[in-house]
């Protein structure tokens, strides 16, 4: 899955929207006929685009009324009871690829932000300093170490919080373009999403299109490197002519000066994280050993204390909290304001509660459209008047998978959704499954890190808004809103063109008397 879609599960992916497919699932009729169903994420979608292109707002609550709205108000358009609209809400909110995504944010929230306290960030602006990475360089570079990053533990959404939260406050203090900077790891994330073996939409693509993880992963290489080689270079040019913001010679040079290397003793606590995944661990798993990790070395290296990971602060008055105030985790507390409880774990998970929310309710919507007939209509539509030969046929797979991926924020929901009409137009037209997983896969990776409201961006504009909590020479106005941010995400946009351009002349196309794959030709 991106995240979601990028983390790997145990079970089959394909599982998440089967109900919401299916034939004999219920249907809701709506007043206006089956496109009214898409009423919800319509008016979600333009509210999104007024909130955070018209107006420049990038508040995540703001956004979760935005939807709330517009599935309060699809409720007028139903015919008859609204108990199977509300049913599918519900529904929609339970489906495991949802669900997945959001454990897999709070997961990564939390390593990133151990590394963060861990002066992990320290040790990346001393790293670029002495190896003479300055500003021009660096978003090239975090494109490349994201896109490694991503594709061994398959968790784009999991790398995009993990590298918004150690690797952008490096590069502005380096002097980088945040907007650059932030495309650039988005972009990275979405070249592991779409590459890694143990990624959820690598899987799905896979399943969904009956072929082999394997296979698949091989025959995507070329289309993915292609982009990313453009994007490399996109990156080093648009380095050249993109400038920094401006923190103050001076305390730019001071915290430069002030860095140290022993942070870079995360090194150790990413490749634990990369190497579990590779193995084939689950990514909670792995996130969870990278934790352990960075943890006890934070520890022994004197780098945090035990109360800077969690913290418990209770009133005077508390039972036991004066007899036990000698626990490094525990301390009293004389403002009511002040009882809490802090440290890193925690800041780490609570930044992503508002999102999961939003993602929820997003993944409800879609479940209405596709229980009102908007889904089938539009797909059906597709199929009996684009797809009129084979080079139309692909070009209806790329459009088609877009379309989907703009409405489904969480890409591999978006995959699991749209993946059974990939297959029955390629097929059609005799299109082997490696051929048809990856048109799948190339734009559900691509565009889940691209439309402002997509679960990527969100996802690493979630960890970027506490930043300025966390250095006090981070100020607000450093902060990338979403929108700004789409044009900038080179490799989701070459991967887009390159299928588009793949599509029309034939380049990598295959047909099933080429070459089957290994699950087709085992039946």
């Amino acid at each position: 899955m991106s995240s979601t879609s990028d983390d790997s599960t145990d079970g089959d992916p394909t599982d998440a929207f089967v109900q919401g497919t299916s034939d004999e699932a219920p249907r809701i009729t709506f007043y206006g006929g089956r496109g009214m169903s898409a009423f919800p994420i319509a008016f979600f979608i333009v509210w999104a685009i007024a909130q955070t292109a018209f107006w420049r707002i990038s508040d995540e609550g703001g956004l979760v009324v935005g939807i709330l709205l517009g599935l309060i108000l699809g409720m007028f358009f139903v015919r008859g009871d609204w108990k199977t609209y509300a049913n599918t809400i519900f529904e929609g909110m339970t489906q495991p690829v949802a669900v997945t995504a959001i454990v897999a944010w709070i997961w990564a929230g939390m390593f990133a932000q151990l590394l963060q306290d861990g002066g992990f960030v320290d040790g990346l602006v001393w790293l670029a300093d002495v190896g003479g990475i300055g500003a021009t360089l660096f978003p090239a570079i975090t494109f490349v170490l994201a896109a490694l990053f991503t594709t061994g533990i398959g968790t784009g959404y999991g790398s995009a919080i993990a590298f918004v939260t150690l690797f952008f406050p490096a590069g502005i203090l380096l002097g980088a373009n945040p907007v650059l900077l932030f495309g650039a790891i988005l972009s990275g994330s979405i070249f592991g999403d779409n590459l890694a073996p143990v990624s959820d939409t690598t899987i799905v693509s896979a399943v969904t299109q009956d072929s082999d993880i394997g296979g698949v992963v091989a025959s995507r290489f070329k289309y993915v490197v292609i982009a990313a080689i453009i994007a490399f270079a996109g990156y080093l040019v648009a380095g050249q002519f993109m400038p920094g913001l401006e923190i103050g010679g001076d305390a730019r040079e001071l915290l430069v000066a002030e860095s140290e290397p022993i942070g870079l003793v995360h090194l150790v606590s990413m490749g634990v994280v990369i190497g579990t995944a590779v193995a084939g661990r689950h990514i909670v798993e792995a996130i969870s050993w990278g934790i352990v990790v960075a943890a006890v070395s934070s520890l022994a290296l004197g780098l945090i204390s035990l109360g800077d990971i969690v913290m418990f602060n209770a009133p005077p008055d508390a039972p036991l909290a004066e007899p036990l105030e000698f626990l490094p985790i525990l301390t009293i507390v004389e403002d009511p304001n002040a009882v809490s409880v802090g440290g890193s774990l925690i800041t780490g998970a609570s930044g992503f509660f508002e999102l999961a929310i939003l993602v929820l309710l997003i993944i409800a919507a879609a479940q209405i459209m596709i229980r009102g007939g908007a889904f089938q209509a539009i797909l059906d539509w597709s199929i009996d008047n684009l797809a009129t030969n084979v080079r139309n046929a692909e070009l209806t797979m790329v459009g088609s998978s877009a379309l989907i991926n703009a409405v489904i924020t969480i890409n591999t929901a978006a995959e699991v959704a749209i993946g059974p009409y990939i297959s029955k137009i390629g097929e059609r037209f005799n299109l082997n499954g490696y051929r048809r997983a990856n048109i799948l896969d190339g734009q559900t990776a691509a565009l889940g890190y691209i439309f402002p409201w997509s679960g990527g961006v969100l996802a690493g504009y979630s960890a970027m808004q506490e930043l300025p909590a966390q250095y006090d020479w981070f100020s607000t106005d450093m902060l990338v809103t979403p929108i700004d941010v789409v044009p900038f995400v080179f490799q989701g946009w070459l991967l887009v063109a390159v299928f588009v351009v793949a599509a029309i002349t034939g380049f990598g196309r295959e047909y099933i008397t080429d070459r089957e794959t290994e699950e087709v030709a085992r039946v």
